[in-house]
Formats: C-alpha cells, sequence, structure tokens
C-alpha cells in the first residue's frame, strides 16, 4: 500500500496552513515594502522545506509530534512576523484575543502526536 492520499494531505496540508504567509508577501511586495516582503518570502520557503524534509514516511519510527513541532515553530514564528508588521491591528479586526484561535490549530498535535508512520499501516 503506497499510502499515497496520506502523502499529499501532509504535504498539502501543511503547505496550505503557510500559503498566507506567501500571498501576503506578495502584497507587500506590490505595496514597496520590500525588505519585509522578502523576509516574509524566506520564512515561507522555510517552512515549506520543513514540510518536505520532516515527513513520517523518511522517519517512520519518529512520533508525528516530533515531526511536527519544527512545522509549529515556523507557524508560531510566522504569526509573530505578520503581526509585528502589520499597522494597525485593531483596524484589521485583530487583539489579544485572536491568539485563541490557534488553539484549533494544535488539535492535531495531540490527536496523532503519538503515533508514528510504521505504526500505522
Amino acid at each position: 500500500m503506497s499510502r499515497k492520499g496520506e502523502k499529499i494531505g501532509w504535504i498539502g496540508g501543511w503547505s496550505g496552513g503557510f500559503i498566507w504567509l506567501g500571498l501576503l508577501s506578495g502584497i507587500w511586495a506590490v505595496q514597496g515594502k520590500t525588505t519585509i516582503a522578502i523576509l516574509g518570502a524566506i520564512l515561507f520557503i522555510a517552512a515549506i522545506a520543513t514540510i518536505v524534509s520532516v515527513t513520517p514516511w523518511k522517519y517512520p519510527n519518529t512520533k508525528y509530534w516530533k515531526l511536527m513541532l519544527p512545522v509549529y515553530c515556523l507557524f508560531f514564528i510566522s504569526i509573530a512576523f505578520a503581526f509585528s508588521f502589520m499597522e494597525n491591528p485593531k483596524m484589521n479586526g485583530l487583539s489579544w484575543y485572536s491568539f485563541f484561535w490557534v488553539f484549533p490549530c494544535l488539535i492535531p498535535f495531540w490527536t496523532t502526536g503519538s503515533r508514528t508512520w510504521k505504526g500505522e499501516g
């Protein structure tokens, strides 16, 4: 069994979680914020490279939480990066309690974190 769907889910799901950063970097580039756009693009590329490099089929005996940890770290760094360069977060409808929306993103960390690729198929 090739588990192709799971592989597509890992790469596509995590990449989809960072697509906003690539788009935001493009917007910053159009706005003339070149330095911020380049930093955002570098962070986006680093996230995609990390997603591809810590795939569970490359490390079949490693628990998923260990594989997800670097991706989650980059995710939180990306959020902090975007927030730090927003001109007026309150005008965009964001405030300190907007961070509570991050908690549902952490559900896979606890629901699948103790599993391994080898033990799943």
